[in-house]
């Protein structure tokens, strides 16, 4: 065997050996650390899920009262999703839907919708979205009070014709200038009350499901 044979397998088994070994770190490190991600993330989720649905109107573990939904496309979802559900003294109080607007300016518009079970808003929060900062980004409740625009409405107080934006003859505000962006959650708020409208008994009825990982 060459000198030049034996240092490329040196440096083929050094490389192994290194690879092995951060590999092996990086399993442990992620099997230390999932714990403490999955408290981070549940305890985000509870967050997001107070702004929309004030605590006085339920009284269960909301983020483990869970019906994993198929892509439904009433709410906008292309993957599974998950309807938290709400009940005080054991009865159904109120659904929180995880929904979609997919026509924002530059994307999708992930939303957590709270709907009583009257049928009736009880708030809606953005949870993730990329539209453009100083100006589509007035969704954001850390933004703007404008999401609290949807806070006690339904479908029995307004019709189809109100759910949109001033300028297209509804009762929302906008911006001037960015229209697009509120265009979309009115309308993904719109089909979410619709949506519950039809199949929030359903949900309710159906035993609690293994969280999905959103």
């Amino acid at each position: 065997m060459t000198t030049a044979t034996k240092n490329s397998l040196r440096t083929a088994f050094i490389l192994i050996a290194f690879t092995a070994v951060g590999t092996g770190l990086l399993a442990y490190t992620f099997d230390i650390t999932k714990g403490n991600i999955a408290k981070n993330e549940e305890q985000a989720k509870r967050e997001l899920i107070d702004q929309a649905l004030p605590k006085s109107l339920y009284d269960n573990d909301i983020v483990n009262d869970v019906v994993v939904l198929s892509p439904t496309p009433e709410l906008g979802t292309t993957h599974a999703s998950n309807a938290y559900r709400a009940r005080l003294h054991g009865a159904p109080a109120a659904l929180v839907l995880e929904a979609i607007a997919p026509d924002g300016y530059s994307g999708k518009i992930q939303l957590l919708i709270a709907i009583q079970t009257n049928g009736e808003l009880a708030g809606v929060r953005v949870v993730t979205h990329n539209e453009t900062p100083g100006l589509g980004d007035y969704i954001d409740i850390a933004k703007s009070d404008w999401i609290k625009q949807f806070d006690h409405t339904s479908l029995a107080k307004y019709d189809a014709q109100a759910w949109q934006v001033k300028k297209d003859g509804g009762r929302f505000d906008y911006m001037s200038g960015a229209t697009i962006t509120p265009r979309a959650v009115v309308k993904a708020v719109h089909k979410a009350l619709r949506y519950y409208e039809q199949h929030g008994g359903e949900i309710f009825a159906q035993p609690t499901q293994v969280k999905e990982k959103t």
